[in-house]
């Protein structure tokens, strides 16, 4: 039961949630599951993420409920604890959720990666572009995927729409779990190719 001071998860609730604290690493294990495929700066991500735990749940309600508020707050409360402990995200520039095909928006109605964006830019007040990239090709789930499935996925997908607004900026591609990285792979590579200055990626958990 929450008090009407509380939003989202009961204080106690969230102060249990395994946090990764990768933002005060400088090699983070999120870092790592990028070397010699893509260029990152910065890696970063909330929570640990583990089947039947809180954190699923949440990113649950986050993914597939339409709870769009708790995506928003969620990035809050990640925006206001990297603004206060991570210097690094003063180099950023500009915060990116990876888009979702224009097919499965529609059917979800939201994109719970630009809501947690959108929380992100609130909480450091630097801004958030949800029209520079687009999915131009409706995928099945990566869901059941092993990471070279998923990677044949996702590696055409991407497409940046708005080469003028990224070209010399540090972007930060925020999604809402990461697991194999191979979706954002693809975003990172897409971003360089089209002329970002530096990639980094925020999310709101992973998983080992």
């Amino acid at each position: 039961m929450l008090d009407q001071h509380e939003m989202l998860l009961c204080v106690p609730c969230r102060m249990t949630l395994p946090e990764t604290n990768y933002h005060h690493e400088i090699e983070s294990e999120l870092l790592i599951k990028f070397a010699g495929k893509v260029r990152v700066a910065h890696a970063t991500s909330f929570y640990r993420f583990t089947k039947g735990s809180v954190v699923q749940k949440l990113v649950h309600q986050i993914k597939y409920k339409d709870r769009t508020e708790a995506a928003v707050t969620v990035g809050q409360w990640y925006g206001h604890r990297l603004q206060a402990e991570c210097p690094w995200i003063d180099e950023i520039d500009l915060f990116v959720g990876v888009p979702l095909h224009k097919k499965r928006l529609r059917k979800r109605g939201y994109n719970q990666a630009d809501c947690i964006a959108e929380g992100l830019s609130k909480a450091t007040s630097k801004p958030m572009r949800t029209d520079v990239m687009v999915r131009t090709a409706f995928k099945e789930s990566q869901t059941r995927k092993n990471r070279l499935q998923r990677w044949l996925n996702v590696k055409t997908v991407f497409r940046v729409s708005k080469p003028d607004e990224i070209i010399g900026k540090h972007v930060a591609i925020v999604d809402d779990v990461l697991t194999t990285g191979a979706t954002i792979e693809a975003c990172a590579i897409e971003l360089h190719r089209s002329g970002c200055k530096a990639v980094s990626v925020i999310t709101i958990a992973s998983a080992r």
